[in-house]
């Protein structure tokens, strides 16, 4: 009886670990829904809010900035099994809670890959390294705590080209926006949430090709 009574404890205490570790909790706010659960007990609750309260400051300003018709539901999960920073599909991003726990102030990674959720270009939309260029475009825009997590743009390198993606493509679209043509950012992003980027696309948006952009660019970086 004793032994039985000692493994129904154990077991009831492990059902609760487990079910902890995969509580989900569904946040409604202003016409947005955020479900974040996951499957890491130990995940700091602090940063959990911080993920939260990133999502419902910057999500419904760049759905209105960049394409209303965004998903009004979002998911997020916090995956142990996942080593990455963060990835985004169909709605749902997935968080590595070992990177979140040794870097919780890049919170702002949630602005980024929540805009992937806006540009929503599937699959043949245009080169990737606009996609995330634009993501981090956003970010360095719309971004909460890019200076306590000392993430900013970097300054031109000779070794650099516009097709590096992230930071160094968002560096050169903050270029185009203040010296040649405001609002191309917002075109750009149309332009492949239609499928209809092509050769012609920067021509048609700023006037000029992207090589000729960049050149101009290298050639007189500053913004």
């Amino acid at each position: 009886m004793k032994k039985l009574t000692l493994l129904s404890i154990l077991f009831l205490g492990l059902f609760c670990r487990v079910a902890h570790a995969g509580a989900i909790d569904t946040i409604k706010k202003n016409g947005y829904t955020l479900i974040i659960s996951g499957n890491d007990e130990h995940f700091d609750n602090a940063i959990k809010e911080k993920l939260i309260s990133t999502f419902f400051t910057v999500y419904p300003k760049i759905v209105k900035e960049y394409n209303k018709k965004s998903l009004k539901t979002v998911n997020f999960f916090i995956d142990t099994a996942y080593h990455g920073v963060a990835a985004t599909g169909n709605g749902r991003v997935v968080f590595s809670p070992a990177y979140m726990t040794k870097h919780p102030n890049d919170i702002d990674v949630v602005t980024h890959e929540v805009m992937h959720i806006v540009q929503d270009y599937g699959d043949s939309s245009g080169p990737g390294w606009l996609t995330e260029g634009i993501a981090d475009y956003v970010r360095n825009e719309h971004g909460v705590a890019n200076e306590a997590a000392n993430w900013k743009l970097p300054a031109y390198k000779s070794t650099q080209n516009y097709d590096n993606a992230y930071r160094v493509t968002a560096r050169f679209l903050v270029w185009v926006e203040t010296k040649v043509n405001k609002g191309s950012v917002k075109k750009l992003d149309g332009i492949m949430r239609k499928h209809t980027y092509n050769d012609n696309t920067w021509k048609d948006v700023t006037g000029k090709s992207v090589d000729e952009l960049w050149k101009e660019y290298s050639e007189n970086p500053n913004t």
